[in-house]
């Protein structure tokens, strides 16, 4: 592999973990989509280096707010939905683990992810968009915060995405959190799913064949664009980030539809 393509792992990795911690999206929801379009990697390979640097960077950025003692992770809801999101992270990992082995071509799962990525992604725009003029909730029962929580780590680890921006919008929704506040309860419960998903791949036995010089420049990139996103973080207003995670929508729906048709 070339020296060119080493750094645009790494340019990837650094600047989609640092609008991820911004945003408290995790970097995984553009990662994945940008590697399935220019790595020429498998699906496979693509999901677990994208999982690898989600950790590292959320990884980096709780460690910092917890030591700091600057956290909004209100724990009472976030732990029960990290727990659930964790347990469902398994259950979606199995599923794409089934399907990369039922369909005769294991590309057309990079379609089918995309293409639900892409809807994924339209709907969270739209209720972005609209989300002053839709009632919120203030769940606090642990048991709803639980199945909450493995809905979201189904999905998003199916999507090999993190979780991120439909961990923001159910934290909006369910709990009336505002974006700083998400941002960073969204980041709590990334870590959790992302590394029971890790764990469970390396207990199955399904980790795929990758560099090892890659996958360190990933995980480098996704600590430097942790910590360098939570800075920039502490700057800026709910408004500023709010636009930000539109824009990105934005983008992250045109490469879904790029990928899609190159998967097909």
């Amino acid at each position: 592999m070339g020296v060119g393509l080493y750094l645009l792992f790494l340019a990837v990795s650094f600047g989609a973990s640092v609008v991820g911690a911004i945003c408290g999206i995790g970097g995984g929801v553009l990662i994945k989509p940008v590697l399935d379009a220019v790595s020429g990697l498998s699906v496979a390979a693509v999901s677990f280096l994208s999982a690898c640097t989600v950790l590292s960077m959320t990884s980096c950025s709780m460690l910092r707010a917890f030591k700091k003692g600057d956290t909004l992770i209100n724990r009472s809801v976030s732990t029960p939905l990290a727990i659930g999101a964790a347990l469902g992270g398994i259950a979606g990992k199995e599923i794409f683990r089934v399907l990369l082995s039922r369909l005769p071509n294991s590309e057309r799962v990079g379609a089918v992810q995309s293409c639900c990525l892409f809807f994924v992604m339209l709907g969270l725009m739209l209720y972005t968009v609209k989300r002053d003029r839709i009632r919120t909730y203030h769940l606090t029962n642990p048991f709803s915060c639980l199945l909450a929580g493995g809905a979201l780590g189904l999905m998003s680890s199916f999507l090999g995405i993190g979780g991120g921006p439909i961990d923001l919008i159910v934290l909006f929704f369910l709990f009336s959190m505002d974006m700083k506040a998400a941002a960073q309860n969204s980041l709590y419960i990334i870590f959790f799913s992302q590394a029971a998903s890790l764990l469970y791949t390396c207990w199955t036995g399904s980790v795929p064949d990758i560099e090892a010089g890659m996958l360190l420049l990933m995980i480098a990139g996704g600590i430097g664009g942790g910590m360098a996103g939570r800075a920039l973080n502490q700057k800026m207003d709910a408004a500023a980030v709010n636009r930000l995670f539109l824009g990105l929508m934005g983008v992250i729906m045109a490469i879904c539809v790029y990928n899609f048709y190159q998967f097909l």
